[in-house]
């Protein structure tokens, strides 16, 4: 997949998981548990929001690209890490998992595409 395309579809994917909560909470609970503290939820909703919008207008160029790779490589990343840390705890709902797969996808992605930091220097 070209990092374009991935850029791209990951952005959209956090924008829509991003504006989710924010949109209509009563839905994005009822899949994923009810929040205590919704301030929080929405300080997340609106990161993810900002990550998607940063990847979706990543200009089509390897720098542009470069950042759409970082943004969305971390934000995979921290994501994941949340998922695998409190899922287990049991302070987040079990659901979470599917959350963790999706965002194991997101960073194999990433892996099967090159950034310029990751190509041998020329002689």
């Amino acid at each position: 997949m070209s990092p374009v395309v991935l850029a791209r579809a990951q952005g959209l994917f956090n924008l829509l998981g991003g504006a989710w909560p924010l949109l209509h909470l009563r839905s994005f609970e009822a899949l994923f548990g009810p929040k205590h503290d919704r301030w929080l939820q929405q300080t997340v909703g609106l990161l993810l929001v900002l990550n998607g919008w940063a990847q979706l207008r990543a200009p089509a160029t390897p720098a542009g690209m470069d950042v759409a790779r970082r943004v969305g490589r971390g934000t995979a990343l921290s994501l994941l890490a949340i998922d695998l840390v409190h899922v287990p705890a049991g302070r987040i709902a079990p659901t979470y998992l599917l959350d963790a797969a999706a965002e194991a996808c997101w960073l194999a992605a990433w892996r099967t595409t090159r950034s310029d930091d990751d190509r041998p220097a020329r002689p």
